[in-house]
């Protein structure tokens, strides 16, 4: 099918009956820009608000911590107590009052933390076993009671979205964070029912699912999307491969996903431990993309980027595109998509309404974007 960019304003409803205006949704992206209790700030708001008014389906936040022990990075927004629920209302409210649906990630760092972040405890996991990267610390190993308390907690991460007015959560099972690191036979050396085979390794996101599922059917009264994000392979060895997340894929779909989120550098690239023509996404699509809806996401820039993206999966997620453009999409509605932004351009700062942390990062990290006077 050729897409046409007619096809990308078309209305898409996910498995529960929530239905997006179009093809288009915002990627989740740290901003780090919180304040020092957890929670959103106005520039955040008015980061979110300006990208929702230009027009996309969906805005899927950055990633909500469900435990204190979950966070991962300074300046979090969090979903781990009710007295956040006024902060999640104001940032569902800011994201639906600009015309799109409010998705929230929810996610627990697991060994991608220290204990500065964490004020001096020791970061958990499903093993002890700490990540390769410079300076990670060892993380403990999670006891059977400890992890059956965090499946609980995000079950009620999901009750205050709900509470707070989001139309969905999207699970952050990707990006080496906890719940991936139950998945990967490096982070996890588990033997008991949390560990060993790819079955083993599932138990505890298809339980975090149920969680949150179950709290979908108690406290929701519309329709409310439960999402989940993935990487599809891991560099490490062992890690994660393309056979266990097509096995796990499966087991998702037998749970009533209402979508996967690929989360890739690029859209196009193809795996990275074996030789296959097709890209990773693409792959994934032809798997289960009959039974569940998977939104592609990764180095889209251009209109053409999303048009020959949208043959492969029937939904986009924009990420740096829109902290280049928060005009994005509405510059494709009026066929303007020649002015698109494609760099960060320090001319322009007041015109893109970026949290301050958040433009130091991207204006200060070689290679991340592209930037230009």
């Amino acid at each position: 099918m050729t897409i046409t960019t007619q096809n990308i304003f078309e209305p898409f409803t996910f498995i529960s009956g929530l239905t997006v205006k179009n093809r288009i949704l915002m990627a989740p992206m740290t901003t780090s820009s919180s304040d020092a209790n957890g929670n959103v700030t106005d520039e955040e708001l008015l980061y979110y608000k300006r990208r929702a008014e230009s027009g996309l389906g969906a805005v899927i936040t950055a990633c909500a911590h469900v435990e204190p022990l979950g966070i991962g990075f300074p300046g979090p927004f969090g979903a781990d107590s009710d007295e956040r629920i006024d902060s999640l209302r104001r940032l569902a409210t800011t994201i639906q009052d600009g015309g799109a649906k409010a998705i929230l990630q929810l996610y627990h760092a697991g060994r991608m933390s220290n204990e500065k972040l964490l004020n001096g405890e020791q970061p958990v996991s499903a093993s002890a076993v700490p990540a390769l990267r410079p300076n990670a610390e060892t993380p403990r190993e999670m006891s059977h009671e400890e992890i059956k308390e965090t499946i609980k907690a995000f079950g009620e991460a999901t009750r205050r979205a709900i509470q707070a007015g989001f139309d969905g959560v999207e699970i952050h099972g990707a990006n080496t964070y906890l719940i991936q690191q139950f998945f990967s036979p490096h982070s996890n050396t588990r033997t008991d029912q949390w560990g060993g085979d790819v079955k083993g390794r599932m138990a505890f996101p298809l339980a975090v699912i149920e969680s949150i599922q179950q709290a979908v059917a108690e406290y929701a009264d519309k329709p409310f999307v439960v999402e989940y994000r993935i990487s599809p392979e891991e560099r490490e060895e062992p890690g994660i491969t393309m056979d266990d997340t097509l096995k796990f894929l499966t087991a998702i779909a037998d749970q009533g996903i209402d979508y996967v989120h690929v989360s890739v550098g690029r859209f196009f690239g193809g795996s990275i431990r074996v030789e296959d023509s097709r890209s990773r996404v693409e792959v994934i699509q032809q798997h289960i993309g009959t039974r569940v809806p998977v939104i592609g996401v990764g180095g889209l820039q251009t209109l053409s980027d999303v048009k020959e993206a949208l043959e492969v999966t029937p939904l986009v997620s924009l990420g740096h595109a829109l902290i280049m453009d928060p005009d994005w999409l509405s510059k494709v509605q009026k066929s303007r998509d020649e002015e698109i932004h494609q760099a960060i351009y320090l001319s322009k700062k007041d015109q893109l309404d970026i949290p301050e942390n958040l433009w130091n990062m991207v204006t200060n990290a070689p290679g991340w974007f592209r930037v230009e006077e």
